[in-house]
């Protein structure tokens, strides 16, 4: 391919947007988003930057009011005042307008901007929260971008830095409107690309140096236990690692140890044939040393004599070597069967040329390398600033093993989408240091399970571990059954990776985007939306000793919910401690919601467009879902499948698929599941409006319709009957389940289990409750069932 591949870009502003003076400019990119140059020779900067690729947008409606020796821009978000000169507090300001109308809505030139964070260009070695870089929303209504240092990409493709000192910021001003200030942010920074479906599946990562047949048998040890897996991430070991002191470290390393992997392309070839993508670790900064199967070829294509046997120095700012690093030396390891690279760059922002970060260049030009020849690009890398999003997948870095880690991973992955950056992938269960905790490595899978990315991950450490039988019984069954359900929601995950790309939403949200104006949604960091139809609050802290309960605050938002998980239903609209023992934690689904996912229990490793369909459905509201599949090219071909639920007639429809019908299977499967429904008639199934026989089932509190063989072309309709609805809570049943289990005295539980099914009123029941003096956790634990819904 031609080197240097060119970002897709539109870097220069429409001229009807620009506002300018000899040495300043406005551009009002939207009604939100202002750019303010200021440049001491007047000359502006036109070409894209790391963060701003597309400045040509359709220009917004503003007014432009010059009072000589003050000027004013207005559009329906804000009030820009400033004084033609450079930039001051005093002289540059803007007022967020759109509801927002206290002191702490003004925005002033140089002032500290507290916003609501965005994320961090790593977590290494650290042990619970880290200072994190500034976002695009606010609890003020304003936030700032300053890209006045980030370097430029010229219209061949090649980098370039800035040409001296000026100031080049963007101002957030979109108020408490979260959503149109990220799609601003992608507007100018460039859309999110649409992962390969593959790597939504489950990850298997491990620092260790495995040999090809111990790698086998680990893959088919996988099988056995039913635990999928689509990526396999094969660690630095694959290279050379012990090598000549004279060469440096064995860190950098290009060439297959052939001591434990004696034919590469065989093991990969096996690997693929079993469903699974392979991806290499790479630590560049060294460069190629002299015995690299690829130096002398290295050498020729930069014309010099390999006989000489000097270091090839890494160098990403020589466009002759970065052409060669891509064709010669990664060429041939891809076409062993490589699929992607995790770049492990971890020696800092600096290169030869002031400005430009060398995990910049790696993330950008591996990104775009990968996506040739028809396929979807894909990289895994660190967070390098702002535009990073263009480049998935994150690697947050070597994470300490500690019940601190956990805790900060759901508010660091949530707050990472106010800066667009919604693709991370964590060492779940942690990397290094720490002690043996089976909880914890339970927790940190089933929050893996929830998250952008699900990549178990171990250091080099023979202690450490993530294989699910290497831990007690209990916590291997929960772990088992958490790595199936995440291959089970690749459906659901898929569209939405579309919806990220399409619509500007990243999977994981903090709760504040759907619910701006609420102040409990600010109060729950560690909470978060997972796509269109769940809400998660893992759990992220030991179990109470006496309750054997883990217990997470949660915020429910208005509206009445189930957990999936475990059928208990909720009503919304407060805060409350939600308690769950090891088996599961609070996935919950509103009213209407629709929930695909795959109907194999058992999910194989490639998370292929499945011919079985499991659809849950929520009763209580209307809902609808669109289920997204392709063809998985970088230019796909779509199939989209509508589902509903009508809340009058208690109706589920499955449509005929439309656009490329022909990526699903030719007939399918479907199985529609009600979560704690209330008994009622039995449902009738239809295909093309002709009754069908269907199979039922009913588990637990939950009833399944299944529908065997539907052509892609029909329509597959459910009926329930008229204003289906949600079973009331079992309280007697949950809350003997509770003191069961509970390490208290017999009489207590007696006097608790009386206390909370007698017959009075809720409120007289949670009263007599608090009265016992009950242990904390468990008078919450208690509380959580009897308070949970009033129906």
């Amino acid at each position: 391919m031609t080197f240097p591949p060119r970002l897709s870009s539109r870097p220069v502003a429409h001229p009807d947007a620009v506002v300018g003076g000899d040495r300043y400019r406005i551009t009002v990119l939207t009604d939100g988003l202002v750019r303010l140059e200021w440049s001491d020779d007047g000359v502006f900067e036109d070409r894209a930057s790391t963060f701003a690729v597309n400045r040509d947008l359709p220009v917004p409606e503003f007014r432009v009011l010059d009072h000589g020796d003050r000027l004013e821009v207005v559009t329906a978000r804000f009030r820009l005042s400033y004084d033609k000169g450079p930039f001051t507090a005093s002289g540059l300001s803007l007022a967020v307008s759109g509801g927002i109308s206290h002191y702490r809505s003004v925005w002033r030139f140089g002032q500290e901007v507290e916003d609501l964070g965005g994320t961090a260009r790593t977590l290494d070695e650290a042990d619970g929260a880290v200072p994190l870089e500034p976002g695009v929303v606010s609890r003020d209504g304003y936030a700032v971008i300053d890209d006045s240092t980030s370097f430029l990409f010229e219209a061949d493709g090649w980098v370039a830095p800035r040409r001296g000192p000026g100031h080049d910021l963007y101002v957030f001003a979109y108020g408490h409107d979260h959503h149109q200030a990220l799609r601003a942010f992608y507007q100018v920074s460039g859309p999110v690309p649409v992962l390969p479906r593959f790597a939504l599946g489950n990850w298997w990562s491990r620092y260790y140096p495995y040999t090809a047949d111990g790698y086998r048998a680990l893959l088919e040890r996988f099988r056995a236990e039913g635990l999928p897996f689509s990526v396999s991430v094969i660690d630095m070991d694959w290279h050379l690692v012990d090598v000549d002191p004279v060469h440096g470290s064995g860190w950098t390393g290009y060439t297959w140890n052939r001591d434990l992997f004696p034919d590469p392309p065989g093991l990969l070839d096996w690997l693929h044939q079993n469903g699974l993508r392979v991806t290499l670790n790479v630590h560049p900064a060294d460069g190629v040393r002299s015995f690299e199967d690829a130096y002398p070829a290295m050498c020729r294509a930069l014309g010099r004599d390999p006989a000489d046997g000097d270091p090839v120095a890494f160098d990403v700012t020589d466009r002759a070597f970065l052409e060669a690093y891509f064709e010669v030396l990664h060429r041939g390891l891809e076409d062993d069967g490589v699929d992607f690279w995790w770049l492990d760059w971890q020696q800092g922002p600096h290169s030869r040329v002031p400005g430009i970060d060398p995990l910049w260049m790696l993330n950008h030009f591996h990104f775009l390398d990968s996506a040739r020849e028809g396929r979807r690009g894909l990289t895994f890398s660190r967070y390098a600033g702002p535009g990073s999003h263009r480049y998935p997948v994150g690697f947050s870095g070597d994470t300490v093993i500690s019940w601190a880690s956990l805790a900060f991973q759901p508010e660091f992955t949530a707050t990472a989408s106010n800066i667009g950056y919604g693709w991370w992938s964590h060492d779940v269960g942690g990397h290094f240091f720490g002690t043996r905790d089976d909880e914890l490595a339970t927790r940190w899978v089933q929050l893996g399970v929830f998250s952008p990315i699900m990549r178990l991950h171990s250091g080099d450490d023979p202690f450490i571990t993530k294989e699910p039988w290497t831990f007690t019984a209990e916590s291997r069954e929960v772990m088992t059954r958490f790595l199936r359900l995440r291959h089970r929601l690749v459906p659901y995950l898929h569209t939405m990776n579309h919806r990220a790309a399409s619509d500007g939403v990243p999977l994981v949200l903090p709760m504040y985007y759907d619910w701006p104006g609420v102040e409990d949604a600010y109060r729950v960091p560690h909470q978060f939306t997972f796509g269109t139809e769940l809400v998660v609050a893992p759990v992220t802290e030991p179990a109470d000793a006496r309750t054997g309960l883990g217990r997470v605050r949660a915020w429910l938002p208005e509206g009445t919910w189930v957990d999936l998980l475990t059928d208990l239903v909720y009503d919304g609209g407060r805060l409350a401690y939600l308690h769950r023992d090891l088996a599961t934690i609070p996935v919950l689904a509103r009213a209407g919601a629709v929930v695909p996912l795959d109907g194999r229990h058992v999910p194989g490793n490639e998370p292929t467009n499945p011919g079985h369909l499991e659809v849950l459905v929520v009763v209580g509201a209307d809902g609808t879902f669109e289920l997204v599949e392709d063809d998985d090219a970088a230019d796909p071909r779509t199939a989209r499948t509508l589902l509903t639920y009508d809340q009058s007639t208690g109706t589920v429809e499955v449509r005929p698929v439309e656009g490329a019908a022909d990526v699903v299977p030719a007939s399918r499967t479907w199985t529609v599941t009600f979560p704690a429904l209330a008994v009622g008639a039995d449902p009738v199934a239809e295909v093309d409006g002709t009754t069908v026989v269907a199979r039922t089932a009913a588990e637990g509190e939950r009833l399944s319709v299944t529908v065997e063989d539907v052509p892609r072309g029909s329509t597959v309709r459910v009926h329930l009957g008229d204003g289906p609805r949600l079973r009331a809570n079992d309280v007697r049943a949950r809350v003997f389940a509770v003191l069961d289990r509970a390490r208290i005295e017999h009489a207590t539980k007696s006097r608790v289990l009386e206390a909370t099914t007698c017959d009075q009123p809720v409120a007289a029941r949670l009263t007599h409750l608090q009265a016992l003096d009950l242990d904390p956790v468990l008078e919450t634990a208690v509380t959580e069932i009897l308070a949970a819904s009033a129906s």
